[in-house]
């Protein structure tokens, strides 16, 4: 069975499908950071504590990142064409029940929803890149899509924050949702399915290929490649997604539109990140240096917990979002580190591991933040020690659990 347009159809380019599958990412990119503008005046509407606001922000990671796997299936039986146009719905669906919800569980079913929907996003993307793209050419077209899909994060700083303000934090799931609808209609008129590397008739069944994932999860080094996966974008999209607000407001007095100014910011370097590291991918025997870049960033969150003054908590907002560009190199890393053979499962598993790890640092966060103001603690001071832990944590088990066979030394682990 063929998922691609008729015959009569002209072949499409490249980089133009790539480009339309890529306006589903930028979407998912603005509703995964929405609870940075809108934590303030949800906590206003509905009595939220910091563990609920967490809850609500890792509600879409949650599902997001669950479903992962299947979506990987979806991709290996149906295609990417047709998985992304029947999941991305659902995203739509959930931004009208979150914009109309009457209390927080509503709230929380709407992220579960656009979670779901988003979930084949970026796995499309990337499947879509190994396909139609040269292997030398993979960091670097994979760095150039996590850019343009920043620009998602650019619509949930100072636009969404201006929109809220003159109207409601609805009407911002509204917007979100009418241009979901336009990126949905893009990738039907645009996307044609890209050629299987498996033919139709030698494709595992669902059942087959849920098993598949078992010899993935037995090679001893797939732990430490999840371990850092779980804590890298996680950190990220904690400050960015769910903290950089409140921090703002809170700690430095900053209205709800200047903390949309500094997420634009953020959110702009954060688009050149991934393309800068992409270009510069050093190669398997050196791409494990992803561990420095790692304690760097783990070093900046340590800094910011000081409260070293508004000034400076921007000027790490900004190097967050710029250092996160190297999680590109984590791609390129699973990519090299299985057989080709493996490939979709591994990247699917990876891409599993990083938003469930968004999803349990959101709401864990959450929770520290709750836990120490109940005792009277600064909750930033917490949070962002938390969260410095945690890379650091992430860091050593890469570098400790066992590594692939083609990075050990003789005798080595």
């Amino acid at each position: 069975m063929t998922t691609s347009l008729p015959r009569h159809h002209p072949a499409r380019s490249p980089w133009l499908m790539l480009l339309a599958l890529t306006g589903a990412f930028a979407l998912s990119q603005a509703f995964r950071t929405v609870a940075a503008i809108l934590a303030t005046p949800l906590q206003a509407e509905f009595g939220l504590s910091a563990q609920a606001l967490g809850l609500f922000a890792g509600a879409f990671h949650f599902a997001f990142g669950a479903l992962q796997l299947l979506m990987g299936i979806g991709i290996d039986l149906q295609g990417v064409r047709r998985t992304v146009l029947a999941a991305f719905p659902l995203a739509i669906i959930g931004a009208a029940v979150s914009a109309l919800a009457p209390n927080f569980p509503v709230l929380v079913a709407g992220q579960v929803l656009i979670g779901v929907g988003c979930a084949p996003a970026f796995l499309v993307c990337t499947v879509f890149i190994a396909r139609q793209f040269p292997a030398e050419r993979f960091a670097a077209v994979s760095g150039l899509t996590l850019g343009l899909g920043s620009l998602g994060m650019l619509l949930t700083g100072t636009p969404l924050a201006w929109l809220v303000q003159a109207t409601s934090w609805r009407t911002g799931f509204w917007a979100l949702g009418g241009v979901s609808v336009l990126a949905w209609g893009l990738i039907l008129w645009l996307v044609q399915e890209p050629p299987a590397p498996v033919a139709a008739a030698e494709r595992p069944s669902v059942l087959g290929a849920l098993r598949s994932y078992g010899a993935l999860f037995a090679l001893p080094h797939t732990l430490g490649i999840v371990a850092l996966a779980w804590v890298t974008y996680a950190s990220f999209i904690s400050l960015r997604g769910l903290w950089l607000g409140p921090l703002l407001i809170e700690r430095h007095g900053f209205s709800l539109v200047q903390s949309g100014n500094v997420a634009i910011a953020v959110s702009v370097v954060g688009m050149f990140g991934p393309v800068l590291f992409g270009r510069f991918d050093p190669g398997a025997a050196r791409r494990r240096w992803i561990v420095g870049f790692t304690l760097t960033v783990a070093a900046v969150f340590g800094v910011m917990a000081l409260d070293p003054g508004a000034a400076l908590d921007v000027a790490g907002l900004i190097a967050v979002g710029l250092l996160s560009g190297y999680i590109v190199l984590q791609y390129a890393d699973v990519k090299a580190a299985y057989p080709a053979a493996m490939t979709g499962r591994a990247m699917a598993v990876f891409t599993m591991a990083m938003f469930l790890g968004v999803a349990v640092m959101q709401w864990f966060t959450g929770a520290v933040a709750s836990v120490a103001s109940a005792h009277g603690a600064d909750p930033f001071v917490s949070v962002l020690l938390t969260i410095a832990a945690l890379l650091v944590a992430g860091a050593g088990a890469f570098v400790f659990l066992p590594k692939p066979a083609s990075l050990r030394a003789p005798g080595g682990r």
